[in-house]
């Protein structure tokens, strides 16, 4: 059976939704469930650099109120003596008041790069600003713990196209937007026609075997989300759902240990607080949301839900009440088992720019090797080649 373009697109597409493993030709069993309180992380990525500054509001800082006359926020949750947060994220000041959410300022890495794509590219692989990887972070991760993994759905992207961050050199994660979908696609039978013909082109077979672990997964997924139905009540929004399908999974016996969500765009360049207000409602209540039926269910202590941005954006507003691209940000950490809570460091220092840009203190790279090795129990050297010590928050 000769393979025709359009079936090879087709396959393609599907394929996209697949941890990779190029070995895989039996069928899957997927019976070993995460061990009782194993832990789970939950990233939340803020596409487009969200504008810090607005985020967390230094409230006695004069030089934010005049450089930023129009867009300052004058209202801000007032978090301490000299920080407020956006009150867009009350329930983040909640979190905050109730020690289950800390915060990391001045966050970035050195000679940083204002470019979306490549900025991106160096938070998602976790590289130096003058290397290219091609894989990521959590990519990593999984190929230093997924020799122990007998089926491949350790992490999960709730999203059509699967991140730099989540593809290792071994294996990668699996994305998917809707479990139900991906599964009534996968069971269409021009797919399983398609895969029980063999092709010995390399690239081909690779793709057809690639397909046949899509439709296995897919099937698992899609019974593990319908599990345990939630009794929380969820926004409509896209975030919402997002949260909604991982909260499902998390109930169930599934295996997966990390999960990685997106929100944005965060490219505030005009009329910015119109603009972020309505994300940080959308997230608001989507983590508000989350957070209970975790806490209803016994499972927030095992829970670390993290956010980033790819890059912040300057100190001084432009001529369209927005911000231009930026440098240095500030991280959220939410979850119970925090060992140390509220503003970890110290707030950005407006006195002290680099060309208009904040000057970052922490380097992104730190926290993940925080992560991997505190949290997810990793080898955070050998994942990121990072040996300059870990933060002790987690």
């Amino acid at each position: 059976m000769l393979i025709k373009r359009r079936e090879f697109l087709k396959i393609s597409s599907l394929a996209t939704a697949s941890l990779m493993v190029p070995n895989f030709l039996k069928s899957m069993t997927l019976d070993n469930a995460l061990e009782r309180n194993q832990k789970i992380l939950i990233v939340l990525q803020f596409t487009g650099g969200n504008d810090g500054l607005n985020t967390i509001i230094p409230t006695k800082n004069d030089i934010y109120f005049k450089e930023r006359s129009k867009i300052a926020i004058q209202n801000s949750l007032q978090l301490n003596d000299e920080a407020g947060i956006n009150p867009s994220l009350s329930y983040f000041k909640e979190l905050f008041d109730n020690g289950e959410l800390s915060i990391m300022n001045n966050v970035g890495y050195p000679n940083p790069d204002k470019s979306h794509f490549r900025s991106m590219d160096i938070w998602q692989s976790a590289s130096k600003s003058d290397e290219f990887l091609e894989t990521g972070w959590l990519g990593r991760f999984l190929d230093e713990e997924c020799y122990k993994c007998d089926h491949p759905t350790q992490a999960l992207e709730v999203d059509d196209m699967l991140s730099l961050a989540l593809k290792g050199e071994n294996n990668k994660a699996f994305a998917f937007k809707d479990p139900k979908r991906l599964y009534q696609t996968s069971q269409e039978k021009y797919f399983k026609s398609l895969y029980d013909h063999h092709h010995e082109d390399e690239t081909v077979s690779y793709l057809y075997q690639t397909l046949g672990s899509t439709i296995n997964n897919a099937g698992y997924i899609f019974d593990k989300s319908k599990a345990k139905k939630t009794d929380q009540t969820y926004p409509n929004s896209q975030l919402g759902k997002d949260f909604k399908t991982v909260a499902s999974l998390i109930k169930s016996d599934i295996n997966t240990q990390v999960y990685y969500l997106s929100v944005g765009s965060f490219d505030t360049h005009v009329n910015q607080n119109e603009r972020q207000q309505k994300l940080f409602s959308d997230i608001n209540e989507a983590v508000k949301s989350f957070v209970a039926d975790m806490k209803n269910n016994g499972l927030f202590n095992d829970i670390l839900l993290m956010t980033f941005s790819e890059f912040g954006r300057r100190v001084a507003q432009n001529a369209s009440n927005g911000t231009d691209h930026g440098t240095a940000n500030q991280m959220f950490f939410i979850g119970g088992g925090l060992k140390k809570k509220g503003i970890l460091n110290t707030l950005p220092d407006l006195q002290n720019l680099n060309e208009g840009d904040l000057i970052y203190t922490e380097d992104f790279r730190k926290v993940y090797a925080t992560i991997l090795k505190n949290w997810l129990k990793a080898d955070s050297s050998k994942v990121l080649g990072w040996k300059n010590g870990v933060y002790d928050f987690i």
